[in-house]
């Protein structure tokens, strides 16, 4: 098979590690930077600490209005496809590289067969740009890979049965290989606390409205436990603009964005952690860290069933209480397979394109 993989985005990166890893053994895969995340510390350092192949393309759109930046990327794409033509277009997520590269292979006139890794999630909140990118691309799409039974479920209540597998979560796979190395190797979690609480914040929603930011703020400032803060540009450059920078960084332990690896440490040195990502609540449930997520819905609702992620939204009152009820969670169950979910995604590629 010739594959077509689009990527942008500091998660897409750690999903495509482990599919490229057994897609090119046997097959021929291009990848496609889309340069969404252009700053090197959210793009070039995760390639090369995942092993992740140098992209054949990068489109380096950057920042941009959705709609500005999804049109960038799609002029690009479709030029690409029509030069390449590939069998396959590979697309990951819930970013505007995945709706672009979904529309793009939709209307291509060579008819690729548009494969949608991490379908069927909702948050069922239409504020977020991802719910609108990750519903369009599904029902784009020919082929489904869905994390989990409820993923699938939920494609089938809007009427998508056709292409459908259950095949775990390719980050599962991507985070077990690099847990081992780094156990192996011995890195830490640099200069932190013994105990800490690890927060990451980059959502439009929490850094575009001065007053959830600021309640945010104040929930780190009341906790017991030191809060060891990542921040992502568009969060510093928000506290700057609304003057809650000083605040912060009395609050909180503000470093600056790390890599892949040291990140995996964090989150499974912390005693909680305190996110409004979607892949972090995963990577949290993974690594046995309860989590408090700084939104009001997610698309991983089998977390929060599970006892494992608090919803909690921009509410000052509520992260704190949830931060501290975090210290006993229940038994964990299993959610998202075993760590072979890019074995299977490849499998079904190959009985479904090549057959």
């Amino acid at each position: 098979m010739d594959i077509l993989s689009i990527v942008g985005a500091r998660p897409q990166f750690v999903k495509a590690a482990a599919v490229s890893q057994q897609l090119r053994g046997e097959h021929d895969e291009l990848l496609v930077h889309t340069g969404q995340h252009y700053d090197a510390e959210l793009s070039e350092v995760f390639f090369d600490e995942l092993a992740l192949p140098e992209p054949e393309f990068h489109l380096g759109v950057g920042s941009d209005s959705h709609a500005r930046q999804t049109a960038a990327m799609m002029t690009e794409l479709e030029r690409i496809v029509d030069d390449e033509l590939p069998d396959v277009i590979l697309v990951y997520g819930d970013t505007n590289s995945t709706l672009a590269g979904a529309l793009v292979a939709a209307k291509s006139p060579s008819s690729p067969v548009l494969a949608h890794v991490e379908a069927g999630l909702r948050s069922h909140d239409w504020s977020m740009p991802e719910e609108v990118n990750r519903r369009l691309t599904d029902h784009c799409s020919d082929l489904l890979f869905t994390p989990g039974p409820h993923a699938k479920a939920t494609l089938e209540q809007e009427g998508i049965t056709d292409g459908v597998f259950i095949t775990g979560d390719v980050m599962y796979d991507t985070l077990l290989q690099i847990r081992d190395e780094l156990h192996t190797n011995g890195v830490d979690a640099g200069d932190v606390p013994d105990e800490y609480v690890l927060a990451t914040v980059h959502r439009a929603k929490n850094t575009d409205n001065r007053d959830r930011l600021e309640a945010i703020i104040d929930a780190f400032d009341r906790l017991d436990t030191p809060v060891v803060f990542p921040a992502h540009p568009r969060t510093v450059a928000a506290l700057h603009e609304y003057g809650l920078w000083d605040r912060a960084t009395t609050a909180t332990d503000v470093i600056d964005p790390v890599n892949y690896g040291r990140f995996i440490t964090l989150v499974e040195g912390a005693n909680c952690v305190a996110t409004d990502s979607g892949g972090v609540q995963k990577e949290a449930f993974y690594l046995d860290t309860p989590c408090v997520t700084l939104r009001e819905t997610t698309e991983w609702m089998e977390t929060v069933d599970a006892g494992w992620n608090a919803l909690v939204g921009a509410n000052t009152t509520q992260i704190v209480d949830a931060v501290r009820a975090a210290a006993d969670p229940p038994a964990k169950p299993d959610l998202y397979g075993s760590g072979n979910a890019a074995t299977r995604i490849v499998r079904h590629l190959e009985q479904q394109v090549e057959s």
